[in-house]
């Protein structure tokens, strides 16, 4: 699409009127921004070019909890045609309103990511997303529509039904977390078919990080080209990033969403290349305005020109979160490193689970447990043993630390047909100080 290769001149152009356009509608009529500006004592005439921007200072989940329900509006509430929301499992939960313009801008987007990814108005999409207050399962939905695709809406869940609906629909495209089609790789060999004579040639995932490990695991079983894409209810949902076919990183649509990233800790904006916090503002939305909205993804911004030709800068993909960050006895640890080590050893499943064990509210010592694949289970000990030392020394050199290992049996940990839930905490009295 034409706006996925402007130039410089004009992606500028539009960012700075997107921005200043962003900063008066926030500053008029959202209280929190009004409230916000007048604090740091900023108004929008401030503003004339993006580096300006910096000056204003970030928006957090706290914020954005704190306002739960309406609090971020800045339009009346009978303007809002829908509403998204997270979870809310680890506070109150984050609020997300659409008007009718934020939802046709919302689809237009998606509907490029869909068309990088390599998605044509031909494909038959099943979307294995969860429908409702998360934003996955309609962002994709209208997304695909505005393409020209044929959707199925079959959400989350019923693995068994899915799979046999797939077939007889003739599926092309399956639209879930790489966790889920992992999940229905191993369902289908249950009941007798083959993944790989499916007929999917495309999958569209997101939701929560995919490694390389995953996604070439996902390609070998389901024989299609697995392609990942990035968004956030806090920001809009789907439709931020994605990959096109050189799968070299993911294109932020920058006519849309103004990206920064920076230092976690001193909130310093780094330079293109730098890895740090990616920090987004949307240009233009009207329900739920954000500016400079703190995501906790750790990436970095690629400039170098990008082989399919479009001229949007990519982000890396993610590696952790600046919160999910675990340290353990001064050792900085994030899941994707012990997933990446973990995905070297073929005796062992994509299925594990990270078991902080703490005492009095401090991180004492970390378990990996570890599912093992059929072939790679035996009731050899010595085999078992031997291949426990293996992973532990891999650990070792990667992490700086020896977590203990738990070898599981196959399909003994829980899975899921959403995100993975990877990390546990078990408040232990039994260590020793």
């Amino acid at each position: 699409m034409q706006k996925d290769h402007l130039t410089a001149e004009e992606r500028l152009l539009r960012q700075k009127n997107g921005l200043q356009q962003s900063i008066e509608h926030a500053y008029s009529n959202s209280p929190f921004y009004h409230q916000l500006f007048e604090k740091a004592g900023l108004k929008p005439e401030d503003f004339g070019k993006p580096e300006d921007f910096r000056s204003i200072p970030f928006t957090t989940k706290k914020d954005l909890r704190d306002a739960y329900p309406y609090g971020m509006a800045a339009v009346p509430l009978e303007q809002i045609l829908r509403i998204h929301a997270s979870s809310g499992t680890t506070g109150k939960p984050i609020v997300a309103g659409y008007t009718k313009r934020d939802l046709d801008d919302w689809a237009d987007a998606v509907a490029r990511i869909c068309e990088m990814a390599g998605v044509t108005a031909g494909d038959i999409a099943q979307i294995s997303f969860g429908y409702g207050l998360f934003t996955g399962g309609f962002g994709l939905h209208y997304g695909l529509e505005r393409l020209g695709a044929t959707v199925v809406p079959f959400s989350s869940g019923n693995t068994e039904r899915q799979l046999s609906l797939m077939k007889d629909f003739r599926t092309t495209v399956l639209v879930s977390t790489p966790s889920f089609a992992i999940y229905m790789a191993e369902v289908a060999r249950d009941m007798g078919f083959d993944p790989a004579e499916f007929g999917l040639r495309l999958g569209l995932f997101g939701g929560e990080p995919c490694s390389e490990a995953m996604r070439e695991d996902i390609e070998r079983q389901w024989q299609l080209k697995a392609t990942v894409n990035y968004g956030l209810t806090e920001v809009v949902g789907p439709g931020i990033s994605g990959e096109c076919s050189e799968r070299a990183g993911m294109h932020i649509l920058e006519d849309i969403y103004y990206p920064e990233i920076i230092d976690p800790i001193s909130g310093n904006v780094l330079k293109d290349g730098e890895t740090g916090e990616l920090v987004l503002t949307p240009l233009g939305k009207e329900g739920f305005p954000v500016l400079r909205y703190r995501t906790g993804d750790i990436t970095r911004l690629i400039a170098e020109a990008c082989p399919c030709g479009r001229t949007t800068r990519r982000m890396d993909y993610i590696t952790g979160r600046s919160d999910d960050m675990i340290i353990i006895k001064g050792v900085n640890v994030f899941p994707s490193q012990i997933e990446e080590v973990l995905a070297g050893f073929r005796e062992v499943s994509p299925h594990y689970l990270l078991v902080l064990h703490k005492q009095k509210g401090f991180i004492r010592d970390m378990e990996v447990q570890v599912e093992l694949t059929p072939d790679g289970f035996t009731d050899r000990f010595k085999d078992l043993e031997a291949l426990e030392g293996r992973i532990r020394t891999k650990l070792r050199s990667t992490l700086s630390l020896a977590p203990k290992i738990k070898l599981m049996e196959p399909k003994s940990l829980e899975r899921t047909t959403g995100k993975a839930k990877r990390i546990i905490e078990s408040e232990d009295q039994s260590l020793e100080q």
